[in-house]
């Protein structure tokens, strides 16, 4: 593999074992379920809620969370803009080895720039990076507002908050379109099972 923009004598080191091998002994695929949206849109519980209808099927499923990974290995990104791309970027880079490692991994994740989403899609293999695109109105979001988010960032307390002083891209063509301001959870993740089942073989029950 080629180490682009890194250190032309670190080479890369071929493992024993690959994705493949990894897939047959979990009973399925590895995948990214990318989910992107405004604050308060519901991705974060849309994406929790299926990992446990995943787990439940025996799929060895683990969610990153925007906020969390911010108490972690993106605790020393603000919110710039150079400082997102970054925070995309490391995600990306983490869901990455979790595919090979044979996971279907879950990502909710605000990443307001379309560049910055396809860029995370082109590190994995043509059908491996899956967009969900978690739809909801600023005002809806904004009525919601469940961390009290919005407030903030309208006082002026919070800088560079998406939707407000910042602006969210929408995708232009994302795997899956989920439009929370009509459907509940229980519909949103049975809409995300039932493409897994139709376009990646999973064989969940719906």
């Amino acid at each position: 593999m080629k180490n682009e923009g890194g250190n032309e004598h670190v080479v890369w080191h071929d493992s024993i074992i690959n994705k493949e091998d990894r897939q047959k002994q979990f009973g399925h695929k590895s995948i990214m379920v990318w989910f992107t949206g405004l604050s308060g849109s519901g991705k974060s519980t849309i994406a929790n809620a299926l990992q446990y209808e995943l787990f439940k099927q025996n799929i060895t499923v683990y969610l990153l969370d925007g906020d969390n990974l911010r108490h972690g290995i993106n605790k020393n990104l603000s919110f710039s803009e150079a400082d997102r791309k970054e925070n995309i970027r490391r995600t990306a880079e983490v869901s990455k080895l979790f595919v090979d490692a044979g996971v279907v991994i879950l990502a909710a994740l605000i990443s307001p720039f379309e560049e910055d989403r396809l860029n995370a899609r082109s590190l994995f293999q043509p059908g491996e990076f899956i967009e969900v695109y978690v739809k909801c109105s600023l005002q809806e979001c904004e009525k919601r507002d469940p961390k009290g988010l919005y407030k903030k960032a309208r006082s002026g307390v919070i800088k560079q908050f998406t939707g407000i002083d910042q602006p969210y891209e929408e995708p232009r063509n994302p795997e899956i379109i989920i439009d929370t301001n009509r459907l509940t959870i229980n519909e949103s993740v049975k809409a995300i099972i039932k493409y897994l089942n139709t376009y990646l073989c999973f064989n969940l029950n719906e």
